[in-house]
């Protein structure tokens, strides 16, 4: 293997990030459009670098997102941002939308509306046997105890490690992102509040529930 020279990977001449590079960003804004084409969202309690950014460039940013037919949202107040599809029947689907189960649709709507009712308390930590109390309900004569917790667990990970709505701050604890607010509109929560009811009536366990639009994390 032959050692890279300095000419290798010095910047362009003509101001550019590298040899041939035809962008016209900076190296902080092209960072902060990765990081929210990305997803799936970007924090700025936990990004503070991008964050600042992202506010001293957001029209330039909304702008290249655009040409993605992608719109951009921004909660100041919470700190935190993340792209979503054009709000437009025509525009191509750019961010593909999160398949849930039935459980991971249920834990969802546990975790947003303890969210909603301790808004403006602080931080919201909640603890993973409280939440899957609430969905024991919903276990079906066909599901034993072990295989019932296994996949409510599953949908706990995904909540942390997919759609990131969850942060370990202990064991079996997490604090809840305030992004939930927002990743999941009131036609969503129509819908699949509509579905969380049919399935509790009719014991349908495990069916396929309404998706999110939470990007999927291609990471």
């Amino acid at each position: 293997m032959t050692e890279s020279t300095t000419a290798d990977v010095a910047p362009d001449e003509d101001g550019g990030l590298w040899r041939g590079d035809a962008g016209e960003l900076p190296d902080r804004t092209r960072r902060v459009l990765l990081r929210l084409v990305r997803g799936p969202y970007l924090s700025g309690a936990r990004e503070a670098q991008l964050w600042a950014v992202l506010l001293t460039d957001e029209a330039v940013l909304r702008s290249r997102l655009a040409d993605l037919f992608l719109e951009l949202v921004i909660d100041r107040d919470n700190e935190f941002a993340f792209v979503r599809n054009a709000p437009s029947e025509d525009a191509p689907k750019a961010v593909r939308s999160e398949a849930l189960t039935f459980l991971d649709t249920a834990m969802l709507l546990v975790l947003r509306q303890t969210l909603l009712s301790e808004e403006g308390r602080g931080r919201v930590i909640v603890g993973q046997a409280e939440v899957f109390e609430q969905l024991a309900v919903f276990r079906t004569p066909d599901r034993d105890e072990k295989d019932f917790a296994s996949r409510v667990n599953s949908s706990w990970n995904k909540m942390q490690n997919k759609l990131r709505v969850l942060h370990a701050v202990g064991d079996d604890r997490a604090e809840i992102s305030p992004v939930l607010r927002l990743l999941v509109d009131a036609d969503q929560i129509r819908a699949i509040t509509s579905e969380y009811h049919r399935i509790a009536r009719e014991g349908g366990g495990e069916s396929a529930a309404p998706s999110t639009d939470a990007e999927d994390d291609t990471e």
